[in-house]
């Protein structure tokens, strides 16, 4: 992929914390934890069944997906093919999570963003689609209003602004820093990135 297109899971590291996405996606710092490693292998699970039928609805899985609009790749965990109001199918995303469904729509963004890539490359629209939670093991119903989409197409110009322009923005220590895995690269307290805290050390 060009330098330009960012993968889908970078919108729901922006929304989830600016800086935590500028640390993976500007300075590629990455390390896993238990929640990093539990989601890897839901989507394995998800991604690793065979395209067919579920309830008489036709799925595949491990779709790629691509918007040049928003800059953005991935791959779809499920897309059902479901009977829209004119009798033709309609793309349904499905997306695999571990955990519980959250207040805030960190999820919710990442589906659509989905979503919109799907408009683009097949000329159709997509109106809702699900998010599957390890916790409770059901599924959300997310429909993709005019608010989540605005939402989607504001934080990926922010966040491609920021990582095209290689900006980190300082550390704010919050209860997000708990379950990150980035929580010690991330040196909460700190300005910058790693590398000019690494740089101040060597000074010192």
């Amino acid at each position: 992929m060009d330098d330009a297109t960012l993968p889908l899971s970078a919108l729901q590291h922006y929304l989830y914390c600016p800086r935590q996405c500028a640390l993976i996606h500007v300075e590629k710092v990455w390390a896993e934890n238990r929640f990093t490693a539990e989601g890897r292998l839901m989507h394995l699970r998800a991604d690793a069944g065979t395209p067919g039928r579920r309830g008489g609805v036709a799925e595949d899985r491990a779709v790629p997906v691509r918007s040049e609009r928003l800059g953005l790749y991935g791959v779809a965990d499920v897309v059902e093919m479901r009977p829209g109001p004119d009798g033709r199918e309609v793309p349904y995303p499905v997306e695999y999570k571990r955990g519980s469904p959250k207040v805030e729509d960190w999820d919710r963004a990442q589906l659509c963003a989905q979503a919109l890539c799907l408009e683009e490359m097949l000329g159709v629209p997509v109106p809702e689609g699900a998010i599957f939670y390890g916790k409770p093991r059901r599924r959300e119903r997310v429909v993709f209003d005019a608010k989540l989409r605005g939402l989607v197409d504001r934080a990926c110009s922010e966040m491609r602004s920021m990582v095209e322009g290689g900006v980190v923005p300082d550390a704010v220590r919050g209860g997000r820093c708990r379950g990150c895995s980035l929580k010690d690269a991330c040196m909460p307290g700190t300005a910058r990135g790693v590398e000019n805290y690494l740089l101040k050390g060597l000074k010192a």
